[in-house]
């Protein structure tokens, strides 16, 4: 095989069933693990776009019940923040309702409910992270089987011949190492993203727990006033 014939699409072509069977799986691991990358940085910024516009209305001056009606109005396009704001603020009011007069019983419910519906937030903005981090672990030690089963067919094949040169071995070797180069290729993007994507979930879990502290205090602070008081800033 001279050096034309070694091109990445020929030595793909040449390699053993197997070795392509497992190349085509990379590939199609490197095409999905793309696709999630693209989807999760879109779906983290709109995270975030949604959280910073909804702090800045929670610390604008509007009263609560003016913010809680229009987080129940906007319910399908709120962002986490304020669903679990809304979390909060409905669990509060069905307590009031029920004549609740205890003020550690109503902030017990509200901080509750918020956590709950926090846990459920961080569910869906941790989605898909634990596929990129099994693509970046895996992804090698896949590409490295095709390489070791390649290596192996390569060999066998050279069983039968009386002199094996360079030029024989050559080709069969650099067919087997096109998985680990593939493999490596659907791993490291994968990793990165990863890392990325872990950070900035950290950071959002930090931003939106720091919310329902905040929120707390200022129930904490009404309680004893007006259920429906107004931020008083940070």
């Amino acid at each position: 095989m001279n050096d034309s014939n070694l091109s990445i699409l020929n030595l793909v072509l040449h390699a053993s069933w197997v070795v392509q069977l497992v190349m085509l799986l990379l590939l199609c691991v490197s095409v999905a693990s793309w696709a999630a990358i693209f989807r999760k940085l879109f779906a983290l910024k709109r995270v975030k776009t949604l959280n910073d516009e909804f702090e800045r209305d929670f610390w604008s001056g509007t009263s609560l019940n003016d913010l809680y009606a229009s987080a129940v109005q906007n319910a399908k396009n709120a962002g986490p923040m304020e669903r679990i704001f809304a979390s909060g603020m409905r669990e509060y009011q069905k307590l009031r309702e029920r004549r609740i007069a205890d003020p550690g019983t109503l902030l017990d419910g509200a901080r509750r409910a918020m956590r709950a519906s926090f846990q459920r937030e961080m569910d869906v903005v941790e989605s898909q992270l634990s596929f990129l981090g099994s693509v970046a672990s895996v992804s090698p030690y896949v590409g490295l089987f095709g390489t070791v089963w390649g290596i192996m067919h390569a060999f066998t094949g050279f069983a039968g011949m009386e002199q094996v040169t360079l030029a024989t071995v050559a080709p069969g070797i650099a067919e087997a190492l096109v998985a680990t180069a593939i493999g490596l290729f659907a791993a490291i993007p994968a990793v990165v993203a990863y890392n990325r994507f872990a950070r900035d979930i950290d950071r959002v879990a930090i931003h939106q727990e720091t919310f329902i502290e905040e929120f707390s205090n200022i129930l904490q602070r009404n309680l004893g006033a007006h259920p429906v008081a107004t931020p008083s800033g940070h």
